[in-house]
């Protein structure tokens, strides 16, 4: 097997192009710290894009970003970080829940995975925020969609059609996103001891207030401990955070004080200390660095906490909700049950799960990613044979047969 390491888009044309004469299939790397999610990759060469790095415009006053896609997301972090903005939608980093360090992803990583975080409930996803795409087809075809301004009206947006794709359909080399403003303070309102159907009730009452909540969570007692240094130890936690200007946060959190007055104990979380603790909650770190299966299931709020005491009626499983409970994380105590889980989702409204973590011989036996619909997968399979048609791009990562 041979790695390339291309250093700009006409090397990464070059390589598609040489892999298509060759009908040579490849693997889309970037710092490979998502490389554990889906079934192995069927392919002859490796094509990283580590080296396709650096940001190659940024104008704060015009709320955009560009970059190479293997420009590492924690560098994009710390330019915005430094003038006072952020990319929204608060991309996870999924690099500790597989035992490794922080900070490896990378910005085209982000789309590939479509990620997002805590704020998703308010601020949508990545592909939301992708404003323009650079790129190399599977047929070995350069071409861009979309631009660097806001307001952009094309036809048909191939960027957001690269979200979630997870390098099946082209080599994204260079992406623009959205940026906006860093909220000056935060403060987390956490209800203390709560049930998990209690705390449904309290995030969707807290949720439908004006307060303007930007997360949502509950952690039962046996996750609490293991977030922001174990400050939340020794009860659940549900935990409702605030952002904006300081007078417009101190008023919000007194509002939802006083709305949820009658659930019980309560404590304020400053800004540094709710930061480290969504910071937690996004990069899943009461299950990191284990060896257990992880599933993230997404699903109905408010039958999320059903689902979840049904399933461990009948398997061992831990687990802690985000997006107001619409995320689920489960780990497993033993090997993933793909149908037993899925058949509980649909028992209980339907929804989606993605195995995340598991050892290699679970992933190539099961479905890793949610089973399309019919209708679905016959336009994923046609978006597929457009873009790459000879499958010579990530085959088999997302089924087992590309």
């Amino acid at each position: 097997m041979t790695t390339f390491t291309p250093s700009s888009s006409e090397e990464v044309l070059s390589v598609v192009l040489g892999a298509l004469s060759e009908e040579a299939p490849l693997e889309i790397v970037g710092h490979g710290s998502k490389r554990g999610i889906g079934r192995l990759v069927q392919a002859a060469h490796t094509l990283d894009l580590s080296a396709l790095s650096g940001v190659t415009l940024y104008e704060p006053e015009e709320l955009i970003l560009s970059a190479k896609a293997g420009t590492p997301l924690a560098e994009i972090g710390k330019l915005l970080d430094d003038n006072r903005q952020q990319l929204a939608f608060e991309p996870m980093d999924y690099g500790p829940l597989f035992g490794d360090g922080p900070g490896r992803g990378t910005i085209g990583g982000v789309l590939a995975a479509n990620i997002s975080g805590p704020r998703r409930i308010k601020a949508g996803a990545a592909r939301d925020h992708i404003l323009g795409i650079h790129a190399v087809s599977g047929r070995g075809e350069a071409f861009k969609s979309g631009g660097r301004v806001v307001k952009n009206v094309t036809g048909y947006d191939l960027s957001k059609a690269m979200a979630g794709s997870w390098g099946t359909l082209a080599v994204v080399t260079d992406l623009t996103f959205k940026v906006l403003p860093a909220a000056e303070t935060e403060t987390t309102l956490a209800v203390r001891d709560l049930t998990d159907d209690v705390a449904a009730n309290v995030m969707a009452h807290a949720m439908g207030s004006s307060a303007e909540v930007s997360g949502a969570a509950h952690l039962p007692v046996l996750v609490s401990g293991k977030v922001a240094g174990g400050a939340l130890s020794g009860a659940a936690a549900t935990l409702l955070r605030v952002e904006g200007v300081t007078p417009s946060v101190a008023w919000r959190i007194g509002h939802l004080k006083d709305l949820l007055k009658a659930a019980g104990e309560m404590q304020e979380i400053g800004a540094e200390q709710s930061r480290a603790l969504w910071r937690d909650i996004r990069d899943c770190a009461p299950f990191a660095g284990g060896k257990k299966p992880v599933w993230r299931v997404s699903m109905a709020p408010s039958e999320a906490h059903r689902m979840v005491d049904a399933l461990r009626r009948q398997a061992g499983a831990n687990a802690f909700y985000d997006w107001q409970g619409g995320l689920i994380w489960l780990e497993m105590e033993a090997d993933p049950e793909a149908s037993a889980l899925r058949a509980m989702i649909r028992r209980f409204g339907g929804g989606h799960a993605t195995l995340i973590r598991a050892a290699e011989p679970e992933r190539a036996a099961l479905d890793v990613f949610e089973p399309q619909p019919p209708a679905l997968a016959a336009l994923s399979a046609r978006l597929k044979a457009e873009f790459d048609p000879k499958g010579i791009l990530n085959p088999g990562r997302m089924s087992g047969t590309g």
